[in-house]
């Protein structure tokens, strides 16, 4: 399985675009600025677009690209995403007033788009791809993500801050390369939770939960671009110097859009 990252910002700069990878060709996990990196026919061949949540950075690109392509295909690029976040989206996006309605055009019977609304646990496959939907806590209804790839599961954390849930099926399956999200820098701590993000020092309480007998790369993503330095400046000073009731020292690395990864 190839992993491609199209964009894993916290917000846009130059060289910085907001979340999105691309899993072999035809499946997107969200649908943020990095999109906007491929190609029209590397657009054309996704068929599968599988949102976290709704909030714009993770959602920012799908009408530009839906827009760039429908032309091209015969067959409705399918949207999956808790049904709180559908809502959301035919409610405020493919509305006709932000962006035209693509789920009842050219014609209902044959759209450009088709909402599946999904749930925590359930388990989608797409091809010879397995992928599971995650539990998340944040400020609007949210979820992480799970595909297997040939050497064990690649998981997308998404937004989130303190989860429980997600630790324990992370503690239960065999992963091979996690993704988990740092917004904020230790100084924006309480801005990080009252957003519902993690900074350093909860992300260090979360690792915490990890079984000491797992081990794989830990990769940062969603860092607001003026914070990068010194969020992984914490995370390495963290964990480099484990207390007594965090005695693992992790694998954990910063995430980069450009990068690819075979799983």
């Amino acid at each position: 399985m190839k992993v491609r990252v199209l964009g894993c910002s916290g917000a846009i700069a130059k060289d910085c675009r907001t979340t999105s990878f691309l899993i072999d060709d035809n499946i997107l996990v969200d649908a943020g600025t990095g999109v906007g990196d491929l190609t029209l026919d590397e657009m054309r061949k996704i068929d599968h677009v599988f949102l976290t949540h709704s909030h714009l950075d993770h959602i920012a690109a799908l009408p530009l690209m839906l827009d760039a392509v429908s032309s091209l295909r015969i067959t409705p690029v399918m949207i999956y995403a808790l049904p709180e976040t559908v809502a959301a989206l035919q409610t405020h996006v493919f509305n006709n007033i932000i962006w035209p309605n693509f789920s009842a055009i050219p014609t209902i019977e044959k759209p450009f788009l088709q909402y599946a609304p999904i749930l925590v646990g359930q388990q989608i496959a797409i091809g010879n791809r397995t992928l599971e939907v995650l539990p998340a806590v944040h400020t609007v209804p949210a979820v992480g993500y799970a595909l297997r790839g040939d050497t064990g599961w690649w998981v997308f954390s998404g937004d989130t801050e303190r989860n429980p849930a997600f630790w324990a099926w992370v503690n239960a399956m065999p992963v091979s390369q996690l993704i988990m999200e740092t917004a904020f820098s230790n100084r924006e701590h309480e801005l990080a939770v009252r957003s519902l993000h993690l900074s350093p020092n909860s992300l260090a309480m979360e690792l915490a939960q990890l079984h000491t007998s797992r081990s794989f790369p830990i990769y940062i993503t969603h860092t607001k671009p003026s914070e990068t330095a010194l969020i992984m400046d914490e995370i390495r000073h963290f964990d480099a110097n484990p207390s007594t009731d965090r005695l693992q020292v992790h694998d954990i690395r910063w995430l980069e859009a450009g990068q690819v990864f075979e799983l």
